[in-house]
Order: structure tokens, then sequence, then C-alpha cells
């Protein structure tokens, strides 16, 4: 498996964006927890077609900070699919578990800057004394202004009433009132270890990651990670947001709701039903060629602007 990870792959299309004037590089970053799945690769494909419409990079990340929940063989596994699927990446895979003092530096710059702080609040606590908000009880604050004596759990950083909105470059216009939608938020665990947020704003930074192709299922934690971005002088990305898979049942496609793994000896059919899912009209004979042609067919008359917005039953 080092073999694959160690190669350095590329679009072969590095001249420089030709629709904007910064080059652009963008990722994919799975969460090594289980197999890809459909949902998977219709994220996959997003941002790696996003990429070579851009004549840009696409990296790809590991991102693991959840360590307890993810393990190097599923990385393994996914970077075995990815190859077997034809997707070529830019340079070293990257994975959060092996970057930690990257996280904790942005941590200390927030605190020092009187921007994070520590809390000492359990889950049952906050459960009890907060209102219901777009992801679960909205943070009350009650540890902004000290411990009174406690020990500290984990870290958050502060928010205020200021809307956080942003462009989609599909969904559109997007607000959030970090405030009253979610509250102080965590970016450092009780367990110890990083939160999410602040690992993968820390990361994008430090890759110079200029867009941001991913699943609409991660639109709501967007104007977190653009707090963040704010607080610590980060460039903000270009978001694009895409429709979710769903199964039958109207759930989103993941290991929770037993998302079958993609198998690498079906790599054309998936892929040309994952291309029609995302607005494209491959011929039916294009699933007999291998994953690097359909990828290479792809590139040449992918349109961004002719993404559905929405989120469809899977078909694969």
């Amino acid at each position: 498996m080092a073999g694959l990870e160690a190669r350095p792959r590329g679009c072969g299309k590095q001249s420089g964006s030709q629709l904007s004037q910064q080059p652009y590089i963008g990722r994919f970053a799975p969460s090594p927890t289980g197999p890809l799945h459909f949902g998977s690769l219709i994220a996959a494909l997003g941002s790696y077609l996003d990429a070579h419409t851009h004549r840009g990079r696409w990296l790809l990340r590991m991102e693991d900070v959840d360590e307890p929940r993810c393990s190097q063989a599923h990385a393994d596994e996914i970077l075995r699919v990815l190859d077997a699927y034809g997707f070529e990446w830019d340079g070293e895979v990257i994975y959060q578990s092996r970057r930690k003092a990257l996280y904790q530096a942005a941590l200390e710059r927030l605190a020092d800057a009187g921007l994070a702080y520590p809390c000492a609040c359990s889950r049952r606590e906050i459960a009890d004394s907060s209102i219901a908000g777009i992801e679960g009880p909205v943070y009350p604050g009650t540890c902004r202004d000290g411990l009174a004596g406690r020990a500290p759990r984990a870290w958050r950083v502060k928010v205020d009433s200021q809307p956080v909105c942003f462009e989609d470059r599909l969904q559109g216009k997007h607000c959030q009132n970090l405030e009253t939608d979610i509250g102080d938020f965590v970016i450092r665990r009780a367990d110890g270890l990083f939160a999410y947020q602040l690992a993968v704003v820390a990361d994008d930074h430090e890759q110079g990651v200029t867009h941001v192709v991913r699943g609409a299922d991660l639109l709501a934690s967007t104007p977190r990670q653009i707090h963040l971005q704010r607080l610590l002088g980060y460039a903000m990305p270009a978001y694009l947001h895409l429709p979710v898979a769903v199964n039958a049942a109207g759930q989103k496609l993941s290991k929770q709701t037993l998302a079958a793994p993609l198998e690498a000896n079906q790599t054309g059919p998936v892929l040309v039903a994952a291309l029609r899912f995302l607005g494209l009209q491959p011929e039916s004979a294009l699933a007999h060629a291998k994953g690097a042609e359909i990828l290479a067919w792809a590139s040449e008359v992918f349109l961004p602007a002719a993404l559905p917005r929405n989120q469809a039953t899977a078909s694969a």
C-alpha cells in the first residue's frame, strides 16, 4: 500500500486556473471509518472533475482526526478503490492524525487572542440548560467567563450574533447566525482530540486549498469554518456543495445507513451512474471503458453550472 500512498499523481493540467486568477487547488477528504460508497464517489468525482475543469491540482487528505473511529486499514482500502476507479491525486496523501501540532498551534493562537476558552460542561449539563439549535443544543456560554473552580474538559471558540453569509457556487447564498443556531462550538474535545471544524480549517489553509467541493450534508458546517478562518486570518476558499445521494427511504447514503461499499470490479457501470447523478449524459457504452478513460471523457464535458442542486436517490 505504501507504493500507492507515496506515488505522486497528477491532473496533468497544472498551468493555472482558466476560471480564476489564483491557481486552483482542490481536495477530496474522506474519513477512513469504513469503505467508500456511492455517496463518497459523488464527492470524489465532483471535486476531481471541478479541479480538472479549472486546470488545477487535486489533493487527497484522510480526515482521521477522530482516531477511535478510523483505521489505517480503511485508509488503505480507500486508496486502493480510488486507484481502481482511475483517480489520480497530486502529491502525498495527508493524514490528520499526524498533524496535531498544526491544530494545537491554531488553538493557541485563538486562546492567546482571547477568542477561545476552556469549558467544564458535560453534555448533560448543556442539554439541560440549552435551547435546540440546528445540530443539537445551543451552548449557552456557561464557561465564557471562567470555570468557577471546575476542571476544564473541552475548548470552545467564541461566536457572535453577526450572521455568517457566503455564496455557494451551486446552492446560492447561505447565512447562519452562529450565536442562536450553534453557540460557542468545540474546537478540542473533552477526550483531547481536535474537533473536525478546527482541523479542516487548518489543513485547508496549510495546503493552500482554494476550492472546496463536497456534499451538501456539510453545508451547515461551512459558517463555522468561515468563522474560524476569519478569526485566524485565513483566506476563505470558494465552496460548492454537491447534491446528496440518498437511498430508497430518503436517507443519506452513509456507513450508518448501511450503504453498499464500492466494488473495484464494477468501476465502469458505477462511474457512469455517478456521472449521470451529477447531470452528465455519458453513453451506456462508456460503462465498458476503464475508469481512467471515463474520467478523461468526463473532464472534457463537465460543467459545474449544470450540476443538479437537490439530493436524489442513488441508482448504483
